[in-house]
């Protein structure tokens, strides 16, 4: 087998190949002979979906990479390949990346407007001694940035385990688990048919797709979903006041669950669970699904691609406590004082790290536009 690397896989300058797809010999084949098969040196540029993500190729490995990547054979007599990454994260490239971008649902780059983009070509020496001086500089950055990053994570283990020792009272004050589906209404979301091609354009009704619960905020008690995109089909209606659960996805996204505040449709990547409020409480629920995180997460594991992750009946059979409301509401009120702490030093490390990162943007686009002198390793004649 071999690597099929996507837009997903190139994150932060560097390519994730452990991360990545795989694809037979056969198909692999076929790839390298329509070109589709990068070499070191070749800079590759996401063109779908997250527009403007790069990574200079530094080894000499069988992979070959999707439609959604560009591949860019720099003339290096010319062009620095790192410089070349560079000036694609500068802010001077992303705006006209920006002001080039087509479609709405899922923006793309053409390959013909990605050629238009302007880009900075000093003399080859100058190009060399600006990509010492960045490497060196966003070294550090990174290394700023990552610390934190763990603190973060750090820092959500342990609300994590709070919360989980918090809710555990239910059952110890004489509430056995009882299965999920008691008192609550569940069901999956669905998708028009790709036969409707008109509800891609907009409409009057809102539609939610599984990118709510895809991102890094998904285990945060604020995380909830008010706005959707709208589409002009009608599908089944989802309450507000329900929780969704992720029955797919990539990283961090299959088994996080948030809460509906706004009726909408929902997609066939997404559950919903909608509680009788005579018995739950939505964010006790909420919670008792995300201290259940971890396990769903094995749950889906074990079904195996076949059956695509987690399935309405996984969640169906899960048991949770149900406390009295009343108590459920003592034990949301105790959550939330002491969560906010942690949630305090959270938000305070999340910007340190945006702070670091527009810092970081500024340094390149400073750099490769020579706003900037960058120190010179030449000699002086």
């Amino acid at each position: 087998m071999y690597d099929f690397v996507s837009t997903r896989d190139v994150k932060q300058g560097k390519i994730d190949f452990a991360g990545s797809l795989k694809t037979t010999p056969e198909t692999y084949k076929y790839m390298v002979k329509t070109g589709c098969q990068p070499f070191p040196g070749d800079v590759l540029f996401s063109k779908d979906g997250t527009v403007g993500e790069t990574a200079v190729v530094r080894v000499l490995k069988d992979f070959v990479v999707a439609s959604s990547l560009v591949i860019i054979s720099p003339r290096q007599e010319v062009m620095n390949s790192d410089f070349l990454a560079y000036v694609f994260a500068s802010k001077t490239s992303k705006d006209q990346a920006a002001s080039l971008m087509r479609g709405a649902g899922l923006p793309r780059l053409s390959v013909g407007n990605l050629a238009r983009i302007e880009v900075p070509v000093p003399p080859l020496s100058e190009q060399q001694d600006i990509v010492r001086f960045l490497d060196c500089e966003t070294a550090q950055i990174d290394d700023l940035v990552s610390k934190q990053e763990e603190f973060v994570t750090l820092l959500r283990e342990r609300r994590s385990v709070v919360v989980s020792e918090i809710l555990s009272r239910a059952q110890q004050d004489g509430n056995p688990p009882d299965k999920l589906h008691r008192r609550t209404r569940m069901g999956n979301g669905s998708t028009p048919r790709s036969s409707e091609d008109r509800y891609w354009l907009g409409g009057e009704i809102p539609w939610v797709n599984s990118s709510v619960v895809n991102l890094p905020e998904v285990l945060e008690p604020s995380r909830l979903v008010t706005e959707a995109a709208t589409v002009e089909c009608h599908l089944p209606m989802v309450r507000p006041g329900s929780i969704l659960v992720a029955l797919t996805g990539q990283g961090k996204t299959r088994g996080a669950a948030t809460i509906l505040r706004i009726e909408s449709t929902i997609n066939q990547h997404l559950a919903y669970i909608e509680p009788d409020e005579r018995y739950w409480v939505p964010e006790y629920l909420l919670w008792s699904l995300r201290s259940n995180y971890e396990h769903l997460r094995r749950i889906s594991s074990e079904n195996g691609a076949t059956k695509g992750g987690l399935t309405v009946g996984d969640l169906r059979a899960l048991r949770i406590a149900m406390p009295p409301v009343h108590k459920q509401h003592q034990l949301l009120a105790e959550v939330a004082t002491t969560t906010e702490r942690v949630d305090s030093l959270i938000a305070k490390a999340q910007e340190h790290i945006a702070f670091a990162k527009e810092r970081r943007a500024a340094l390149i686009t400073a750099a490769v536009t020579g706003q900037n002198d960058v120190p010179t390793t030449r000699k002086a004649g």
